[in-house]
């Protein structure tokens, strides 16, 4: 049932993108808060779908953290939904993304108009002085600024491997960062197509003040994020649903 249940909620995922983006598509030519309700609306239709189909609850926690004006938002990243969710909770999210990204339908299009953050990871020192310049010019327009520290997606209890761009942006921007801790990856894990059965957490932690040093700062960031994720995993018995 669960094979099933994903197979169909595959098709769901992706024919929902052609439809957003050929239905919607008028968006790309109208001011930056169409295209991002577009968005929005497209997040919202995916939270439903996996509910519905797949019965895979979102819950979004400690919504009192959540920042509301410009900031820098640090998210655990164990899959695609982390990537998803973000925009169904905060006001006009910028998130940090590969650049290959910005070549995919729908959400490529998408992306450049709401001017997100693309990285060549390719480019390397070069990179990094791009991504925290455009970050600063993102956050001065009030938005917030989303980035996975570890730079990819990692396994639900994996050893973490934090990135030094999400310190860089952060020493930069001079703003509170808001730690973002999940689970995702235990029912839409980052490979293969199945979906399993239960509540994804996206919880948002007590905020990171501005104006600390690096080695606290990464101290901070990765203790609150990987203590919290690691208490929504389930029971060791429990990590393989079937």
């Amino acid at each position: 049932m669960i094979t099933l249940r994903s197979l169909v909620f595959t098709a769901w995922l992706y024919l929902s993108m052609a439809i957003f983006a050929v239905g919607l598509s008028p968006a790309l030519l109208m001011p930056h808060r169409a295209a991002m309700a577009v968005i929005r609306w497209w997040a919202k239709f995916v939270l439903f779908g996996l509910r519905w189909i797949c019965d895979v609850k979102v819950e979004f926690r400690g919504l009192e953290h959540r920042p509301s004006g410009p900031a820098l938002v640090a998210a655990k990243h164990q899959g695609m939904l982390d990537v998803i969710a973000p925009f169904v909770v905060l006001d006009d999210p910028c998130m940090v993304m590969k650049k290959e990204l910005m070549v995919l339908p729908f959400f490529g299009w998408f992306a450049w108009k709401t001017r997100m953050i693309p990285v060549d990871r390719s480019a390397g020192a070069k990179a990094l002085k791009d991504m925290v310049r455009t970050a600063r010019e993102r956050v001065q327009q009030g938005r917030q600024v989303v980035i996975f520290p570890e730079g990819t997606r990692t396994e639900p209890g994996a050893a973490p491997d934090y990135k030094p761009g999400v310190a860089a942006i952060y020493r930069e921007i001079e703003a509170a960062c808001a730690p973002v801790a999940t689970n995702s990856g235990v029912h839409w894990p980052a490979h293969g197509f199945r979906r399993y059965p239960g509540t994804v957490v996206f919880e948002f932690l007590e905020p990171i003040p501005a104006g600390l040093k690096r080695p606290a700062f990464m101290a901070q960031l990765e203790g609150k994020i990987e203590g919290a994720s690691g208490a929504l995993l389930p029971a060791p018995d429990l990590t393989r649903l079937t």
